[in-house]
């Protein structure tokens, strides 16, 4: 087999399974090698926590991305996932795809909203600049609310194919080659994801859980980053990230107390089976 390397750039919260905590197992899980780089090192995510310890490491993606370049380290894939700031941002336009072999993708995750909100550390600057790194990237995997953010649309709850259809193609005119939006649901009781590759839509639809967790859109775009590198298509990775995600969200379910995180550990073994299924 082929050796395959992944770099992903986002924060580590060592307590509460999102993040780099989710990425480096998944992304290993799938057979490839994962590179990390921290972009801020938390005690824990902050959702739910208190008084938890942050510390920026802004200041070090240059030097890092240097001391790659003088070892000719190149990467088979780079995948950013939550970014803290403008600045972090604007590193990454600059430095992630100069740090791709020949044929690498550059993966984004947007990271910065949900259920129409954008999240407490972020404002309309950063999604200004989040616009731009979309523009040079060859995949990006939002959620429905970011993607509206993006694109200047307004966020509904209730729509028709009509009106993600024009989501999808105003984050094409953005910039991004390939568009993967998740949590799209045209039917009560399901939800699903829609891609659009070379100008194909595709959807693909699951049922839709009553619980939700924290880090399952981080538990999604690592294991459609896993799949992809490994060889699979835009809309086999797609499909294969909704399942895992969904047993990972089942196994979550079983334990009354868990809050923080999604269980995708216990359910991590199945991986393999669905890469190859």
């Amino acid at each position: 087999m082929k050796d395959l390397k992944v770099l992903t750039i986002q924060d580590i919260s060592c307590v509460g399974q999102c993040s780099l905590t989710v990425a480096l197992p998944i992304i290993s899980a799938c057979g490839i090698e994962t590179c990390i780089l921290p972009s801020a090192v938390l005690s824990t995510h902050t959702a739910g926590f208190k008084n938890f310890t942050f510390r920026d490491l802004t200041d070090d993606i240059p030097s890092i991305f240097n001391h790659w370049n003088n070892e000719g380290i190149r990467f088979d894939a780079v995948y950013t996932g939550y970014l803290g700031s403008e600045k972090q941002i604007g590193y990454m336009i600059n430095l992630a795809k100069a740090s791709l072999k020949e044929g690498g993708k550059f993966i984004v995750d947007p990271a910065f909203a949900d259920n129409g909100k954008l999240y407490p550390a972020f404002d309309m600057a950063y999604v200004e600049s989040m616009k731009k790194l979309v523009a040079v990237c060859d995949i990006v995997v939002p959620n429905l609310s970011e993607a509206c953010f993006l694109c200047g649309i307004e966020y509904k709850t209730e729509y028709d194919e009509e009106y993600i259809n024009g989501v999808v193609k105003a984050l094409l005119a953005l910039g991004a080659k390939a568009v993967v939006l998740t949590g799209v649901s045209y039917e009560k009781g399901y939800t699903g994801v829609v891609t659009c590759e070379n100008g194909k839509l595709s959807y693909y639809k699951h049922e839709l859980l009553p619980n939700s967790c924290h880090g399952t859109g981080d538990i999604y775009a690592s294991v459609f980053v896993g799949a992809l590198t490994s060889g699979k298509t835009i809309e086999e990775s797609a499909k294969i990230s909704a399942d895992f995600t969904v047993l990972a969200i089942k196994e979550t379910a079983k334990s009354e107390n868990h809050w923080y995180g999604a269980k995708f550990e216990p359910v991590l073994y199945k991986l393999n089976s669905l890469l190859n299924g």
